[in-house]
């Protein structure tokens, strides 16, 4: 983990596999090169988990359809 001052120029925004139903949001911090930092929209200035890439993707191949 680490946090926004250890990602320099990111810009966050709302995951698209996160839901419209409000309150539960993830954040993706985009030009990252090879990674992915996600961040809870709810504590923008808490923690942020920094995944590979190809650890991501792989997760996100793994979510059920229409769940994504």
């Amino acid at each position: 983990m680490t946090n926004r001052a250890h990602i320099p120029g990111s810009a966050w925004r709302k995951s698209s596999y996160s839901g419209n139903n409000g309150g539960e949001c993830v954040e993706v911090a985009d030009g990252i090169p090879d990674a992915v930092p996600v961040r809870d929209s709810k504590n923008p200035q808490g923690p942020v988990l920094v995944f590979p890439a190809t650890a991501w993707t792989r997760f996100i191949a793994t979510l059920p359809a229409g769940h994504a």
